[in-house]
């Protein structure tokens, strides 16, 4: 009867490493298996901007050969449609959502290196959310990643930048020498104005047919004695 239990206790014993050992080699990575890689970060953009969802294989792989799919797992009412899908060494176009239609890229010149990252060009509010990238046919445990997109108005202008002091310095120069420039036509026109009035005025008194023509000449007309 001990004995009876000794061999039932080994044979558990056998069972239970046996099973242990096929644990382990399962969830512990295999030497130089590649594995997909995103970012851990929120990729932050705004509305127009050119952004790039990074993703790579680690260690380097070429998958060139290999199907690359850049999917919207919470986009409704079609999950099964694709912002982006590689296959065949081309962009398949068939399956893909017509929103990103010429506005998606890879970097097809690095998948040999492993490099899937995916390019959204003229991004809007509505590509903010979760992209994931999946290769199916890598032989590995972790055959995808997730990208968290953010979409944020600025709030400030883009490309605002510090004034320099110099520019100031040219700026005020400019509007100084308008400014001269502005006034000494001013003057002319004033000056010109008067000499023109001055002339006329003149020419009008001088004018025999002019009623104050008279009372001027007569009294310049010395009187008889």
């Amino acid at each position: 009867m001990f004995k009876l239990d000794l061999m039932d206790f080994s044979n558990m014993f056998s069972f239970w490493t046996f099973s242990l050992c096929q644990a382990f080699i399962v969830w512990t990575p295999v030497k130089g298996q590649s594995e997909v890689i995103g970012s851990s970060q929120p990729i932050i953009a705004s509305p127009g901007d050119d952004v790039i969802l990074p993703c790579h294989l680690s260690p380097e792989m070429d998958v060139q050969e290999l199907t690359v799919e850049w999917s919207k797992p919470d986009l409704k009412p079609d999950p099964l449609a694709y912002v982006h899908l590689y296959r065949h060494r081309r962009e398949d176009l068939d399956m893909k959502i017509p929103a990103y239609i010429r506005r998606t890229e890879m970097f097809v010149d690095q998948l040999e290196h492993g490099n899937i990252s995916l390019k959204i060009m003229n991004v809007t509010l509505a590509d903010e959310g979760k992209y994931r990238c999946l290769v199916p046919k890598l032989k590995s445990r972790v055959q995808s990643a997730v990208v968290q997109l953010v979409v944020e108005m600025p709030l400030h202008p883009r490309n605002l930048q510090t004034s320099d002091p110099t520019d100031e310095t040219d700026v005020k120069g400019v509007r100084a020498n308008r400014i001269a420039v502005i006034s000494s036509v001013v003057v002319f026109c004033i000056v010109l104005i008067a000499i023109i009035c001055a002339y006329l005025f003149k020419q009008r008194c001088q004018n025999p047919n002019h009623p104050k023509y008279d009372e001027v000449h007569a009294s310049s007309t010395p009187l008889p004695a």
